[in-house]
Formats: structure tokens, C-alpha cells, sequence
């Protein structure tokens, strides 16, 4: 009579034991992903610091993956890219070793795209068909997948933009292009560490304010990865190259910040208030993550958020940092690409936080 539970209860924990297996497998894949969409963004920035991002000119999805072979095909490309405004106007004596240099960074940014892609989709169809996704994976997963098509026709059409009038791609697609990438990654990275099961102790009356403070977190790191993306696209770092003060001011004159006209253009085109929205909202980042580093504290003493609050504040400060080097070193490429790394680190950091209190009890 015994043997029946006890047969029932072995059952059941080797259940739990290829359950928990298989969603390591998941997590595991998810943050591989992650990984990738971070490599991804650095690449983007180093193509965007190097000019490269113009020197493919044409779109193609499947042949563009193999890039020219001889002699012949490095001139044809060579030919189309001088036909557009960047290289008459910015880079009119390039040599053909010049021009592989930037076509290799940004062929090497489309064709890490693709295997992103790939990586997604082949083993999405792997652990769907042989049922290791939990349910409420599935919509969350195709909408991830429909995040990533949507990234690669705005990347295209980010690059288009830079093809005729213009001497670089528009700011405001740049700064898209960014964010699609990034809100990819927050994506990602929620739902890897929704399968650690590390369920929080926390008081019930401190889970709304905490839960409060880590949403907010979340979304004013990715306004301020989108405000980076249009100081990117400016050449912003290039100018106002002293801080704390910003020609000459801490706050400049309302004049100045609305010296384009309409007014809205100002927050798209005016180097000067795109660069001071940059610099205000850093402020306010790392003011939130320290009242937010305080609040836990207080809330939720000796649970693990506490030390992810404090861990999290330490790398807005240390992005601060960072982000006044650059600006003050005027945008060399390894500062450049260290603080757009940074910022997704920070992203991260601050999804892994807001997930975990999104499961605490």
C-alpha cells in the first residue's frame, strides 16, 4: 500500500529534475541570444565611429553574404559607394584599401545580424517542437523573433537614409535602430532570468514601491540609450567638449536650446539641447539609482535586491564616468565603444532587477 506514494513521489521528482533541466537548456540558449544582441550593439557602434555604416550600399538579404571575391567585384562595389554624397564629400581621396577597411565592419555587422537570426529562430523551433518552453513563452518568444525582422528592415532603412542628401545616416533612425536593439536585449534577458527561480523573501507593503522604482529604472536607461543614439548620430561628442559646464553654461539659455525652428526640431537636430538632454537625464539616472539603492535598503533588509541596488547605482555612477571621458576625450573609438558596452550593461543589470522583484514574495 506504501509503495504507491512513494512510487508516485519518486515520479514526480524526476519530473521536476528534466523540467528544471529543460529550462536550463532554454535559459541557456536566451542568454547565448543576449549575448550575441550585446556583441550586436558593439559592432553597430564601432561601424558607426568608423564611418562604415555606408558602405554597402545596396540591400541584400542572401547574397550579401558573401562579400566580393576578386578584383573586379571590389571595384563594382567600390563604384557604388563612391556615387553617394558621404565619400565626394567626407572621404574623396579613399583609396580601395580604405574603402574594404570600412566595408569589412559594416559586412561584418550584417552578417552578425543574420546569425543572430539564425540562432533565434533553429533552436526556437527545436525546444517549441519537443515541448521545453513554458507556455507563457511562446507569444513572448514570436514577438522577440517579430522584433528582430523589424530591426533589420529599420537598419536598412536607417541606411538609406544616409544614401542621397545626406553625408551620414539621419540621427533619429540611428537612435530607433538603437533602441529596437536594446529593448531585444531587455526582452532577452527578462525571460533567461525568469527561469533562475530565485524567489525573494520581501515585506508585502515595500513590493509596490520597489517594484515602482526598478520599472522606472528600466525605462529611463533605455530613453537615455535612445537620447545616446541621437548625440551618436550628431556627431554630438564631437562638440561641447567640456564638462560640467556646456558652452560655458550648466544650463544653457532658453535660446540657445530653442534655436531651431519649429521647436520641435530642436530635439532632434540642435547639437546643443540633443548633448544637454544626454547630460540632464545621466543626472537623474544616477539620482534614481541611488534613492532607489537607499529605498531598498530600508524595504527589503538583507534580501539579495538590496545588493542589487547598490551593485546597479555603482554602474550608472561608473557610466557617468565613463560618458564624461569620452565627451571630454572628444570620442575616441575605445572610449566610445566602452561607454555604449556600459550602457547595456546597465540595461541589463536593471531588467535582471525589476524581473527578480517582479517574482518575489
Amino acid at each position: 500500500m506504501g509503495e504507491a506514494p512513494a512510487n508516485r513521489a519518486m515520479l514526480h521528482v524526476a519530473t521536476d529534475r528534466r523540467q528544471r533541466a529543460r529550462y536550463r537548456a532554454v535559459a541557456i540558449w536566451l542568454w547565448s541570444l543576449a549575448g550575441l544582441v550585446f556583441l550586436m550593439v558593439i559592432v553597430g557602434g564601432a561601424t558607426r565611429l568608423t564611418e562604415s555604416g555606408l558602405s554597402i550600399t545596396e540591400w541584400k538579404p542572401l547574397t550579401g553574404i558573401v562579400p566580393p571575391l576578386s578584383q573586379t567585384e571590389w571595384l563594382a562595389e567600390f563604384e557604388n559607394y563612391k556615387k553617394i554624397p558621404q565619400y565626394a564629400q567626407l572621404f574623396p581621396d579613399m583609396e580601395l584599401s580604405g574603402f574594404k577597411f570600412i566595408f569589412f565592419f559594416e559586412w561584418g555587422h550584417r552578417l552578425l545580424g543574420r546569425l543572430i537570426g539564425a540562432a533565434m529562430v533553429l533552436p526556437l523551433i527545436f525546444f517549441w517542437a519537443k515541448g521545453f518552453l513554458p507556455p507563457s513563452f511562446k507569444p513572448k518568444l514570436l514577438g522577440i523573433l517579430a522584433l528582430g525582422a523589424l530591426q533589420g528592415f529599420v537598419g536598412w532603412w536607417m541606411v538609406k537614409s544616409g544614401l542621397t542628401e545626406r553625408v551620414e545616416v539621419a540621427q533619429e533612425w540611428l537612435a530607433i535602430h538603437l533602441l529596437l536593439a536594446s529593448v531585444t536585449f531587455a526582452a532577452l534577458v527578462w525571460l533567461a532570468a525568469s527561469l533562475m527561480r530565485r524567489v525573494a523573501q520581501i515585506p508585502e507593503r515595500s513590493l509596490p514601491g520597489l517594484r515602482w522604482f526598478a520599472g522606472g529604472m528600466v525605462l529611463l536607461v533605455l530613453l537615455q540609450i535612445g537620447l545616446g543614439g541621437l548625440v551618436a548620430g550628431l556627431r554630438g561628442g564631437h562638440a561641447f567638449n567640456t564638462w560640467p559646464l556646456i558652452d560655458g553654461y550648466f544650463w544653457p539659455p532658453l535660446d540657445k536650446l530653442a534655436l531651431l525652428s519649429p521647436l520641435w526640431r530642436n530635439f532632434l537636430d540642435n547639437i546643443l539641447l540633443v548633448q544637454f538632454q544626454h547630460r540632464m537625464i545621466a543626472y537623474a539616472l544616477l539620482a534614481l539609482a541611488l534613492a532607489q539603492a537607499l529605498y531598498v535598503s530600508r524595504a527589503a533588509v538583507g534580501s539579495r535586491a538590496v545588493r542589487r541596488a547598490w551593485a546597479l547605482a555603482g554602474l550608472v555612477a561608473m557610466q557617468a564616468s565613463i560618458g564624461i571621458a569620452t565627451l571630454v576625450l572628444a570620442v575616441p573609438l575605445w572610449a566610445g565603444l566602452l561607454h555604449q558596452a556600459f550602457a547595456m550593461i546597465v540595461l541589463g543589470m536593471a531588467v535582471a532587477h525589476a524581473q527578480a522583484l517582479s517574482q518575489a514574495r
